[in-house]
């Protein structure tokens, strides 16, 4: 809760701030907000993807708070309280019965502002020796990235002892994040240091620091930090100007990114302010715990596969991209794991690496990673798909318009006639490539002129037009049936003129020319003697 102070005491406590504390400018992480965009490549319009993180927000508004113990709040029964530096101010009440009155644990994350201020208060020292022990454990039940330092307002003195705690797996197991205290070696055998004592090397560390445990003056005094940016700006300058430096950090080193990674912060009080070094036994009532703000900055994680984050039935989720699902996004969606899983990256800068991972819209759950190419490829598609995201049709298939890539039914059979095609493809709309005198669709019909038999064959013979020759008859107007010793298409050949020493041969199917014998060929030269004689005799015709 904020308090109006004189003009003169802001300018003092502004001037010591300077002094002692960092400035930062406020977008210290980027912005990575897009997580694809349409371009234009050789292929057509594609999608661009790229690393992407939800917007930093205050995350008070989605946690749930405990205590333990449960009954610590003040106010069952009614109590009186004495102000820390004036004991004999004992006019302070808390009634949880009474809405002006009670302090329940939702005052730590109210409006700050408000006047009078608001505040949650824990019961009284009363039972003193025994310590005042608090655990105010808040709850997310989701991983958040810590963007902002975390700081904690207290109304009634800062505690003297405190352990700031977090978890990675929503409160099984604890790790400290800082100790504080007014004397570090006392209260945790720690020597005291700031966050100005840590390195790159030993931002790790988790240090006891004496920095917020003292008494107060004013406001500023009320307030314990853990200082986020203090730790960023080791890698990333004093003014957070090499992000780079700090995104390839990140990046690398799992260590550093969970450093900054929570499903659950701890606030273990142990001992309240008491102003002296003696506790006033008799009057307890001045010692107590009283916080009117919490401040907790962050972000979904989202292992930059998601730009928004959604708060759904008292739970925070991320909004997945990049085929990705899950709370933080940490897996892949069913059909489009590729590869094993990783996060997005924040390099290069300003948009860094998406990590996508196989795509084969359900019609593959089995990818290959092909590292020299760096690329992941589907195995095996399915529903008659190929290619290397299943996107396009297998052959004897074409895709059907008017389903979705996803659809079981994208790929349709083109059903080619196997007699009337040249092949069992078909373009685009499914019509298949006809051979000559074929055409339809599915090359299931004949064009005039010709006549379907296992295919479609032109028209030879009618009986009336186109007669078969030489004595052969039509047969089903495709064929000529020709008598023995002919052929061709219409009977019009001897079947000689293909045979084996043509029709003059043995096998021609011709009548053999008989040698002709002794006498005969003494008598024919006889008669050829007596004609020539009968020649010469013959008076000359004048």
């Amino acid at each position: 809760m904020r308090f109006h102070f004189a003009l003169t005491l802001q300018a003092l406590w502004t001037g010591v701030c300077q002094a002692a504390m960092q400035h930062y400018p406020a977008a210290a992480w980027g912005h990575y907000d897009v997580c694809k965009s349409q371009v234009y490549s050789d292929e057509g319009l594609t999608w661009d993807y790229m690393a992407c993180q939800p917007e930093a927000a205050d995350m008070t508004q989605y946690l749930k708070v405990t205590l333990d113990p449960p009954n610590i709040t003040c106010g069952d029964p009614p109590e009186t309280y004495c102000a820390l530096e004036n004991p004999y101010m004992c006019n302070n009440e808390c009634d949880a019965t009474t809405e002006e009155l009670a302090h329940p644990p939702g005052l730590m994350f109210d409006t700050e502002g408000r006047n009078p201020t608001t505040f949650w208060q824990s019961t009284s020292w009363k039972k003193y020796p025994k310590p005042l022990l608090v655990n105010i454990t808040l709850s997310w039940n989701k991983t958040i990235e810590l963007t902002e330092d975390i700081v904690l307002t207290f109304e009634s003195g800062r505690p003297e002892q405190m352990v700031l705690e977090k978890s990675l797996d929503y409160g099984k197991t604890w790790q400290p994040y800082q100790f504080y205290a007014t004397d570090c070696l006392d209260a945790f055998t720690m020597e005291p240091k700031t966050v100005q004592d840590l390195t790159q090397h030993t931002l790790l560390d988790i240090i006891c620091t004496e920095d917020y445990s003292r008494g107060y003056v004013w406001k500023n005094d009320k307030t314990v930090r853990f200082e986020i940016k203090d730790r960023f700006a080791l890698f990333a300058g004093p003014r957070l100007h090499n992000m780079a430096s700090l995104y390839g950090q990140l990046d690398t080193t799992k260590k550093l990114r969970d450093f900054f990674t929570i499903t659950d912060l701890r606030i273990r009080l142990l001992r309240p302010a008491t102003g002296a070094t003696m506790v006033d036994e008799n009057n307890l009532s001045r010692y107590f715990y009283a916080i009117s703000d919490i401040k907790v900055q962050g972000r979904c994680k989202c292992n930059l596969h998601a730009n928004s984050c959604v708060y759904d039935k008292e739970k925070l989720s991320c909004e997945c991209e990049h085929n990705t699902t899950g709370p933080d996004c940490g897996r892949c969606k069913r059909n489009y794991q590729g590869r094993a899983w990783s996060a997005g990256s924040y390099l290069p800068i300003p948009k860094g690496t998406a990590n996508i991972y196989c795509e084969c819209f359900g019609h593959s759950n089995r990818c290959s990673y092909i590292e020299l190419l760096n690329t992941v490829i589907c195995v095996s598609c399915k529903h008659n798909t190929r290619g290397q995201h299943c996107q396009l049709c297998k052959l004897g298939y074409y895709r059907n318009a008017s389903a979705e890539l996803d659809d079981e039914n994208v790929c349709i059979e083109c059903n080619c006639n196997p007699y009337g095609s040249v092949n069992d493809r078909c373009n685009g709309t499914g019509f298949c490539i006809c051979k000559e005198g074929t055409t339809g669709p599915k090359c299931q019909e004949c064009l005039p002129g010709y006549l379907w038999d296992n295919g479609c064959k032109s028209r030879v013979c009618d009986n009336e037009l186109l007669r078969c020759q030489n004595g052969g008859t039509c047969i089903s107007n495709v064929r000529c049936n020709c008598p023995t010793g002919y052929t061709g298409l219409l009977c019009e050949k001897r079947r000689c003129e293909s045979e084996l020493g043509g029709c003059g041969g043995p096998d021609s199917g011709q009548a053999h020319l008989t040698p002709p014998s002794t006498s005969r060929l003494l008598l024919l030269l006889l008669l050829g003697s007596v004609l020539l004689r009968g020649v010469s005799c013959w008076p000359a015709v004048l």
